[in-house]
């Protein structure tokens, strides 16, 4: 293994992660400007950080596009007249008892209207009225002819937020189990509910952190598979996992999580724990438990993550299993880090990876789903000024983005379970810690968003890392790629871009399930399924659809194909190394899961 210092190459074009003023102000930026940035930021509070001008502009590419389109309105307003009639009929038909088949139905992801109820009036009246109007709108926000794809998206999905707001499943005198409900217990529910209110407001006003359930411990039911902390830093901390095999593969395996949530996805309950198979398959497993960065961290950087972050664990891991290659799985924007990571160990001459594992992760971001809602020049202005007066993105704002794009299942149908129903949120291991989100430091944010999501300059050929460009094609070792069907953060599609600017040897996986819980897929996980093809080196390109039809579905989880993967490109058995390693300086500093996923 080598490890050598590049020579400085001029006049490549250098990847500018953050505008000078873009975060931090600076002496030389005129005050006006940070007048100007405090009534922004200010706005953003109150938007959500959504910039009212790409609102507006979205709009009125959408309007003056339709405006010029008469056919086009023509087509809508048949539309609208034959929905409206057939709303009509199917209301004529059924006061007079008739068993009218329902002439639209709710969209299969939508379970507002599940309820048997609403098959009966007037509730199927109010129902199928509803959806109409859905129809209509999802219609005229189709694609017109001359207007941006991406402000057709955007009204698209402001009409849907509008619309998920005045649905009538949401308002206890129009949704027919709220009624029933309320008449069963007496009303108690509406009681319940206002306290369960009350107490969500209390906790949003206070800001306050509410605490893990009983029986969802950190430490003792969650993220508790043995081990030790054997590195820390002011970033992250290293945890190595106890052996659970007499044997363990020489080479061990490093997991880099995304930073915008806990590190324990990878390590929830013991039996649905990614890192507890892996350890129990015979792996020796590292794992980067990130810190929750404060205002005093805003200057972190990308950099700062994979030098001080990704290198550093892999300097430590050297150090404790001495003369190994290791085995580096990414997830989400671990899997993105690790990608630039790889990618700069390769042109650099740096071989100390074994293989490169990447979950869920994006390295081209043209098609990347529906968080490209909120990523244009305006919106990123937005969000760099609310970042530019904290010096973070906080964990309310991220959940707000995340929660909108599915408004009607994670904030509209939660309300009305809660306050209207008086519902218990029943707790799971994957709620608990959802609910565990963290802080995103501001120029780090800020140079993901426009050297990543905005220019998306990876795959390009403008991102440098230390002045000089990397090349995903320079990854030379072996690749494993998961995406998962359902994602909305990480579409499977985007993921599969992966095979258009690598040439190494490439298994590709693409499992059911959404971002999260596609790779919770644990053996003996009911309902799942997956496909698995590879590629050779230097093999000639297949898209997306036509490689999803030449490979069926296999029942079951792929972990088991992962473990047996990883063994073969791991094949030499060794006694379990020990526990940190004292002697170079990384003697265990506590037990497993460290003090870093505690901060809040």
């Amino acid at each position: 293994m080598t490890k050598t210092t590049p020579k400085p190459v001029a006049n490549l074009p250098v990847m500018v992660m953050a505008k000078p003023d873009d975060i931090i102000p600076r002496p030389e930026a005129h005050p006006h400007r940070n007048l100007d940035r405090a009534i922004r930021a200010a706005l953003a509070q109150v938007t959500g950080g959504i910039s009212p001008y790409s609102v507006s502009q979205a709009w009125n590419d959408w309007a003056l596009h339709l405006g010029r389109s008469p056919g086009r309105q023509l087509e809508l307003a048949e539309r609208a007249q034959a929905n409206a009639l057939k709303v009509m009929s199917y209301a004529t038909g059924a006061a007079v008892g008739k068993d009218t088949p329902a002439p639209f139905a709710a969209k299969p992801h939508d379970h507002r209207f599940a309820h048997t109820a609403w098959d009966n009036p007037p509730f199927n009246l109010w129902k199928q009225g509803f959806l109409a109007v859905q129809d209509w709108w999802d219609h005229a926000t189709d694609t017109t002819r001359g207007l941006d794809p991406q402000d057709a998206e955007r009204t698209r999905f402001q009409v849907r937020q509008a619309l998920d707001l005045v649905s009538p499943s949401n308002f206890p005198w129009t949704n027919p189990e709220i009624i029933e409900e309320t008449a069963r217990q007496g009303g108690r529910n509406l009681i319940e509910g206002a306290s369960h209110f009350t107490e969500d407001l209390m906790q949003t006003l206070t800001q306050t952190h509410k605490p893990a359930p009983e029986g969802y411990q950190i430490g003792t039911d969650l993220a508790c598979t043995p081990g030790e902390v054997v590195f820390r830093n002011d970033l992250f901390e290293l945890i190595q996992y106890t052996p659970q095999t007499k044997k363990v593969r020489a080479e061990p395996v490093l997991f880099v999580p995304a930073w915008i949530m806990k590190y324990y996805i990878l390590d929830l309950s013991p039996q649905n724990s990614m890192i507890n198979y892996l350890v129990g398959q015979g792996f020796s497993v590292f794992m980067i438990s990130w810190c929750n960065p404060t205002a005093d961290q805003a200057e972190l950087s990308l950099e700062d993550y994979r030098k001080h972050g990704v290198l550093a664990a892999i300097d430590a891991i050297n150090a404790i299993v001495p003369g190994q290659k290791v085995h580096a799985n990414g997830y989400c924007l671990g899997g993105t880090l690790l990608a630039i990571t790889a990618a700069t160990m390769a042109r650099d001459g740096d071989d100390r990876l074994a293989s490169v594992t990447l979950m869920a992760a994006q390295v081209d971001f043209a098609e990347a789903g529906e968080l490209l809602l909120f990523v244009d020049e305006s919106q990123v202005a937005f969000v760099e000024d609310m970042m530019w007066e904290q010096g973070y993105l906080d964990r309310p704002q991220m959940t707000r983005t995340f929660a909108s794009i599915r408004a009607e299942d994670l904030i509209y149908t939660r309300a009305v379970n809660r306050y209207f129903l008086g519902k218990d949120d029943l707790p799971t291991d994957i709620t608990v810690w959802n609910g565990d989100t963290t802080r995103m430091p501001a120029r780090m944010h800020s140079e993901y968003l426009r050297g990543l999501f905005l220019e998306n300059r990876l795959t390009a050929g403008r991102f440098a890392v230390e002045g000089r460009v990397i090349a995903l094609k320079d990854i030379a070792v072996p690749m494993f790629v998961i995406a998962t069907e359902s994602d909305h953060i990480a579409p499977w599609k985007s993921v599969y871009k992966t095979k258009l600017f690598t040439d190494c040897d490439l298994t590709f996986v693409l499992t059911k399930g959404g971002h999260n819980g596609g790779i919770l897929s644990e053996p003996g996980h009911p309902g799942r399924h997956f496909r698995i093809g590879h590629r050779a080196p230097g093999a000639l390109y297949i898209g997306p659809d036509r490689w999803f039809v030449a490979h069926p579905t296999e029942p079951g989880s792929w972990w088991p194909k992962y473990a047996a993967w990883l063994g073969k490109k791991n094949k030499r058995s060794s006694e379990p190394p020990q526990m940190g390693n004292p002697k170079a300086g990384f003697a265990p500093l506590c037990p497993a899961p460290g003090t870093y996923v505690h901060q809040m």
